[in-house]
């Protein structure tokens, strides 16, 4: 019995609908604008209506199904006979791809009509300027910053590519003079980029030569024959951590195993200039000796100590926290970042909350 009222509701909704449409008459429902440019900005379409009862009919609302598209319609009354429209802008700006939109239109006469644009954009070429943002003299690069993400300090160098490119008319020859740390190579694939031509800079980072564990940073520095800004300053930056080779189950059951008694300390409400500390108990709870590698504050205003880097299984050790507020107001959250021989996780991370208060 249910399922028959639902579809005698869906059907009486159904030609109600249909009833509409005849009412509001409109030349289309749907209009496919085919394959359109990006760059050629927004496109527009009418939806053209006649007004076919013995009463005016009113445009109350359109809602377009998306804020690419941007409706407008007649705002007036639409006597008996006349005709009104509903217009659709759809801008194609970074939208490559089909796209498939709707309006949904709300009258006096009650019941929504949906109305339906369609069509494909294909992408705009994109320019040197977009591709390679970071201008160095004659030559640009996708950015002067180089993240190699995650290394190990006890495996093999990684070796990562960056695009250079020369944007000049004439060829540009990078020397071989390179300042950089030793951890870090840099070669080329060629040293004489042609005009309008890229090259790729090839970077080898060996973390076991940094010999630290972290988030690092370094400044390498190349040089080209060009007669101004001839030096090239690049960041690298990478996350240093110490590799564990896949455990048995029984292998993990004998490893050290770090478990902090709390992951999160709030100091409360502290005035400007004051420091508050903490300590956070680090515990064992593995079968052999956990080994504390480094701990790490990712801020100035943390100073940390802790008084045992060798933990035996069951012991603990503590990881004090001393947060110097000065020069800081409102919220602040700063972390510490455990690294240590546990093979499960061998980096952990503290937090501490404050409020600064003037």
């Amino acid at each position: 019995m249910r399922s028959l009222v639902v579809m005698m509701f869906l059907f009486a909704g159904g030609n109600l609908v249909a009833q509409q449409t005849e009412e509001i008459k409109f030349l289309e429902m749907s209009h496919d604008f085919g394959v359109i440019k990006e760059e050629d900005g927004p496109i527009i379409h009418e939806f053209k209506f006649t007004n076919n009862t013995v009463d005016s009919i009113q445009i109350l609302n359109v809602k377009a199904s998306c804020g690419c598209t941007t409706p407008a319609w007649t705002r007036k009354s639409v006597a008996p006979g006349e005709t009104g429209f509903i217009q659709a802008q759809y801008n194609p700006r970074n939208r490559p791809g089909k796209f498939n939109k709707s309006l949904t239109v709300t009258t006096s006469l009650g019941e929504p009509i949906r109305l339906y644009i369609s069509g494909e954009v294909t992408p705009k070429p994109r320019t040197i300027e977009e591709d390679y943002p970071k201008e160095m003299g004659a030559l640009r690069m996708k950015t002067s910053s180089l993240n190699v993400g995650k290394v190990y300090i006890n495996r093999e160098a990684i070796q990562t590519n960056f695009e250079v490119y020369n944007q000049s008319e004439t060829p540009i020859t990078i020397k071989e003079t390179i300042n950089k740390p030793k951890h870090i190579d840099v070669t080329f694939d060629s040293y004489v980029i042609p005009a309008k031509s890229k090259i790729n800079m090839v970077l080898t980072y060996n973390a076991g030569l940094k010999d630290d564990l972290g988030f690092m940073n370094d400044q390498v520095e190349f040089f080209t024959d060009e007669l101004e800004n001839n030096s090239k300053p690049i960041t690298v930056y990478a996350t240093i951590e110490e590799y564990f080779p896949p455990l048995t189950k029984e292998e993990l059951e004998k490893a050290p195993k770090l478990i902090t008694a709390q992951n999160v300390f709030d100091y409360g409400r502290i005035k400007i200039g004051e420091s508050a500390q903490t300590s956070f108990t680090i515990t064992n709870e593995g079968k052999s000796e956990l080994l504390i590698r480094k701990a790490v504050p990712n801020c100035s205003c943390l100073e940390i100590a802790i008084d045992s880097k060798k933990i035996k299984p069951g012991e603990s050790a503590q990881l004090k926290v001393v947060f110097n507020s000065e020069g800081r107001r409102g919220n602040q959250q700063k972390s510490v970042t455990i690294y240590s021989s546990d093979p499960s996780a061998s980096a952990q991370r503290v937090t501490v909350k404050a409020y600064i208060e003037d």
